[in-house]
């Protein structure tokens, strides 16, 4: 198979390439700049030069492959008209070919879960930062109808390789000496390693169903603070160097980000299991803290 991937340059992106690779897919990339171009051709992906606003550009590769993974990952009000219009035109180029589409969402959609363990058929509570996610996966299911094999991945908070908001918290120990959090980190996050996420991405687009949704995370959903004081150990400066900002506080400064980064969101499913056979693998985040890729030079 030929894939599209859109957001091949991105955290999630790249490692998405990577293992279709590995299942010896061909990929064709979007690529936004000309040093994410020639890294990608270096890796022996296709290229296709743009941006998701170039609808002819997304139009074109979405026909010209067997399915699309859209992992280009928007976030904020200001970007959901962005992401709505790409994936319009992403539909309409593969409106009737029976071939499959993945959408990457993501666990936020589901808003602070008070302690509760949710799944896919739970109802929606997005914070504002996303309020306008649950809209665009209604859009990509209900294609579903139109002849194209829809899905959409929500995946937890992803780590590993070095990436995701893990690695924030290593900057911030290595730099500053404390690791902030946002809350009081009671809070927990659902988890999910980016090399395990990469691969139910790439079943889902090999083994397409239509209209569903599907869960990604791996494990059970672990405490923000504990995290924090995980990454202050493994960083040397002592799993007492975390400091709790008030959301009020963190909203001054990051906007409606805070609000996400302090909610409780406890998500998990079999689902992906059943569909796919897909099953966690990678180390969990406390055996990527102590000893994985965040330790590396």
């Amino acid at each position: 198979m030929k894939i599209f991937v859109t957001g091949a340059g991105g955290y999630i992106g790249r490692a998405v390439c990577d293992y279709l690779r590995q299942d010896r897919q061909e990929v064709l990339a979007l690529a936004h700049s000309e040093m994410s171009a020639q890294l990608m051709e270096m890796k022996g992906f296709g290229v296709v030069r743009g941006a998701l606003k170039d609808a002819e550009l997304l139009r074109s590769a979405a026909q010209a492959c067997d399915g699309v993974i859209h992992a280009a990952r928007t976030a904020g009000p200001m970007s959901g008209a962005e992401d709505r219009a790409a994936v319009e035109v992403l539909l309409g180029a593969l409106e009737g070919s029976g071939k499959p589409l993945v959408y990457s969402s993501g666990v936020w959609v589901m808003g602070d879960t008070r302690g509760r363990l949710l799944g896919e058929v739970s109802g929606l509570n997005p914070p504002p930062m996303v309020a306008w996610r649950p809209a665009v996966e209604e859009l990509v299911l209900d294609a579903a109808a139109r002849g194209i094999r829809t899905m959409v991945l929500r995946p937890g908070t992803v780590f590993g390789r070095k990436g995701g908001r893990v690695a924030e918290m290593f900057e911030q120990a290595r730099r500053d000496g404390v690791v902030r959090i946002v809350g009081d980190g009671k809070n927990c996050w659902s988890m999910v390693h980016v090399d395990d996420l990469a691969d139910l991405y790439c079943r889902a687009v090999a083994e397409p169903v239509g209209g569903e949704v599907f869960l990604a995370c791996g494990g059970m959903p672990q405490p923000v603070g504990e995290i924090a004081r995980a990454v202050a150990a493994a960083c040397g400066i002592g799993e007492k160097k975390v400091e709790c900002i008030p959301v009020e506080e963190a909203r001054a400064q990051m906007g409606p980000l805070a609000d996400c980064l302090a909610m409780d969101c406890r998500a998990g499913s079999t689902k992906a299991a059943r569909y796919f056979g897909w099953t966690v693998r990678r180390p969990s985040v406390y055996d990527e803290i102590f000893r994985g890729s965040y330790l590396e030079d």
